[in-house]
C-alpha cells in the first residue's frame, strides 16, 4: 500500500538550539527463511547429472558446493538500520544518488541481473543518511525478482521510511536470461522507472529529475 504524499511543501523542522538533532531508525531485516547449504548442494548435484553433466570428476567435484554457495550470497539480503534525520535546514530541493549497482536474480530463470539504479526525493520533514540508499537497493535485490517489482519496492520504501515530497527511481540492467539465451540479445538492456508524489504530478520536478538521470549518463 502506497503511502499518500503532501504535495505542499511542510514548514522546515528546526531544533532548539543547544539540544542534539536525534535519528530515527528503522531496522529492516529481511524475510525470516532457513537455508539449508547442504540440501542445495545435493540438489545442485542431481541438477548436474539431470543435465548429462558428471559432477564426480576431478574438475566438478566441489562445483555443487560452490553453486550452492554461490546462489545463497545471492538470495540473502542483510540486515541494516534505515536512518533519517530532521530536516533542521529546511532543504528542499532534489536529492539524487545516482550509479548504485544493483545485482538480483531474475525469478523465471534463476538467472541474475545486473545494472544501476538512480533514486531521488524531495525531502519534506526529514532526510535519509545518504549511504543507506544503496544499502536499500541491495537490501530488496538479493532476493528473486523482476525488475519491475524491484524498481517500484525501492520507491515504496522511501516512501514509507522518509515521507518525503516525491520520490524517483530509475533502474537500467541487462538480463542474462535476455542476453546469454533465448533471444541473446547481448547489448539489450531495459529501464524502468517508479515516480510517487511530486516527482509524478509536477512536470517540473518529473523533468529535472529525468535531466538528472541523462547528465549521469553522459
Amino acid at each position: 500500500m502506497t503511502m499518500a504524499v503532501s504535495t505542499e511543501l511542510p514548514a522546515p523542522a528546526r531544533a532548539p538550539v543547544g539540544l542534539p538533532i536525534l535519528s530515527a531508525r528503522a531496522r529492516i531485516d529481511p524475510p525470516m527463511a532457513s537455508v539449508d547449504v547442504r540440501a542445495a548442494e545435493e540438489a545442485a548435484r542431481a541438477f548436474l547429472l539431470a543435465l548429462g553433466i558428471d559432477p564426480d570428476t576431478p574438475d566438478l567435484a566441489r562445483t555443487p558446493r560452490r553453486f550452492a554457495a554461490a546462489y545463497a550470497e545471492l538470495l540473502a539480503p542483510g540486515s541494516f538500520e534505515f536512518t533519517t534525520f530532521d530536516n533542521v535546514e529546511g532543504y528542499d530541493e532534489m536529492v539524487i544518488v545516482r550509479d548504485v549497482p544493483v545485482q538480483s536474480v531474475c525469478e523465471h530463470h534463476l538467472l541474475p541481473f545486473v545494472g544501476t539504479a538512480h533514486v531521488a526525493y524531495l525531502p519534506a520533514d526529514r532526510v535519509v543518511g545518504l549511504s543507506k540508499i544503496p544499502r536499500l537497493v541491495d537490501h530488496l535485490a538479493r532476493r528473486l525478482q523482476t525488475q519491475e517489482r524491484l524498481t517500484v519496492q525501492i520507491a515504496d520504501a522511501l516512501v514509507t521510511h522518509v515521507q518525503p515530497q516525491g520520490v524517483g527511481v530509475v533502474i537500467e540492467a541487462a538480463h542474462s536470461c535476455m542476453t546469454l539465451r533465448g533471444a541473446r540479445a547481448e547489448t539489450a538492456t531495459t529501464q524502468t522507472s517508479a515516480l510517487r508524489g511530486l516527482l509524478r504530478e509536477d512536470a517540473r520536478s518529473r523533468a529535472e529529475f529525468f535531466a538528472l538521470i541523462h547528465d549521469s549518463a553522459r
